[in-house]
């Protein structure tokens, strides 16, 4: 942890002042001559992400300047651990007073790096903070976003189903749920076809598989998770371009953001009966892959005609989401890289949101702004159910062209989500194309605070 959380900080931490652009005038005026002068001097305007270096009179470093976008924005700190010299720093007095979860969380990920197989060039500055449950749940984030990266980050090689499921298991172990998965040809026996079709062309050692994970109490409602776990998608026999292919080990970014939202549900003990759900597989190319024009019985009964391989997202989440409405859970949210229309759309920092409940649409983009945590509203445009209709099967999982990619692939899924069921559909990119602080480029958890917040106000007030 760059992060340490203790009563007093030692004698020589560095203050640091932070400070936005509304309140850096009123600051200035009230600082000695020679500081005003070194911030003049150093072009410091308290512009967000930027720093001044202030000498003590010794010569060494006295203080730090650090200018925020707002005392609560989850950033506020982000740019300084990899940018400060290496040694501890204490937040002063002076300057506005950061909230704890913010400080914490920004300074903890802006430290991160993705470190398996590249040493760091040095190591990041340590933050002292007063202990608090605000900052111990800022943390608590931090760490599960950094997980949950580090998950999105790790090579296809490293973490194919079975690496996932372990990952899915250690959790488990941590925090006192149940684990299980079923693996391989056992998904036919157990009423999963459509998570074997699309994972059985692998190697037998990275088999399909559906991973389950349980934990709390009966006495409350519950809530599951689902994420989609393709630890390597070459598009199978609709095979994609090498450039489409290059990111392919982030299409378990569902499962990652999923089981990031699962750990915290529970390390913050929400008053609910949680259910995770990962079907993960490996969409290969091999003589038993499955086919364009294959037609399959899923678990809900409805038959699917294959129209591209490179669909195979909503092909196995379809036998979860059945498996989820079977025990009729108070929610059911679903996570899934699962378009790149959602992404011509919104691009890669909007995930998707999709749900039958307009106003709890509004209420979870308005969250989602106001904690700095994004998705935006998309329509389950009925009219467009045609366009999935198939002359063979009962749908068909790509639509009759390429105009309304996320919609098409949301209206597919919604088949298998009975009619009185709440539901919400998240398509992300679980990733940054390009670095800013404290969100370097590579894997990202998205949506998993704005959720987690939305969950707490929904089911923590009926505790």
């Amino acid at each position: 942890m760059t992060v340490q959380l203790k009563k007093a900080p030692p004698a020589a931490a560095v203050p640091i002042v932070a400070v936005d652009r509304a309140g850096f005038a009123g600051l200035e005026a009230g600082l000695p001559a020679a500081t005003r002068a070194w911030l003049a001097a150093t072009g410091f305007k308290a512009a967000p992400d930027s720093f001044a270096l202030v000498p003590g009179p010794d010569g060494r470093l006295g203080q730090v300047f650090a200018g925020v976008e707002h005392p609560a924005h989850p950033w506020a700190l982000a740019a300084l651990p990899l940018a400060l010299p290496e040694g501890v720093y204490q937040l002063a007095d002076a300057g506005l007073a950061l909230a704890p979860e913010a400080a914490a969380m920004s300074w903890e990920l802006g430290a991160y790096r993705f470190d398996l197989y590249k040493k760091p060039g040095r190591a990041p500055a340590t933050l002292v903070l007063a202990p608090s449950a605000a900052a111990g749940r800022g943390l608590a984030l931090a760490t599960v976003i950094a997980a949950t990266r580090d998950l999105v980050n790790t090579p296809a090689e490293a973490l194919g189903p079975a690496e996932l499921a372990e990952a899915a298991a250690f959790v488990a172990r941590q925090h006192g749920a149940k684990f299980k998965q079923v693996v391989g040809d056992e998904l036919l026996k157990k009423g999963f076809p459509a998570i074997h079709a699309v994972g059985r062309a692998a190697d037998p050692a990275r088999a399909p598989r559906l991973i389950e994970l349980n934990w709390g109490s009966d006495k409350h409602p519950r809530l599951t998770l689902v994420g989609k776990g393709v630890c390597f998608d070459t598009g199978g026999l609709d095979i994609k371009s090498a450039e489409g292919m290059r990111q392919m080990k982030k299409d378990m970014g569902g499962a990652a953001n999923a089981l990031g939202l699962a750990t915290l549900v529970m390390a913050l003990e929400l008053p609910v009966r949680l259910q995770l759900l990962i079907p993960a597989v490996e969409n290969a190319i091999a003589g038993n892959a499955y086919r364009p024009g294959d037609v399959f019985k899923t678990r809900a009964g409805l038959h699917i005609e294959i129209g591209n391989t490179d669909a195979e997202g909503r092909v196995i989440l379809c036998d979860a989401l059945a498996y989820a409405a079977e025990h009729k859970p108070a929610l059911i949210v679903d996570l899934a890289t699962l378009t790149g229309a959602a992404r011509v759309a919104l691009g890669p920092e909007l995930p998707a949101l999709f749900t039958r409940d307009t106003k709890l649409a509004r209420e979870l983009v308005d969250l989602g702004l106001a904690l700095d945590d994004p998705l935006w509203h998309m329509p389950l445009w009925a009219p467009y159910k045609p366009g999935i209709a198939s002359d063979i099967a009962d749908i068909v999982n790509t639509g009759k062209g390429p105009k309304g990619g996320a919609i098409n692939a949301a209206l597919f899924l919604e088949y298998f989500v009975p009619a009185g069921q709440d539901w919400l559909h998240i398509d992300l990119y679980a990733a940054n194309d390009g670095s800013r602080p404290g969100r370097p480029a590579g894997g990202e958890a998205q949506t998993i605070r704005t959720l987690l917040a939305w969950l707490e106000r929904r089911f923590a007030s009926k505790g």
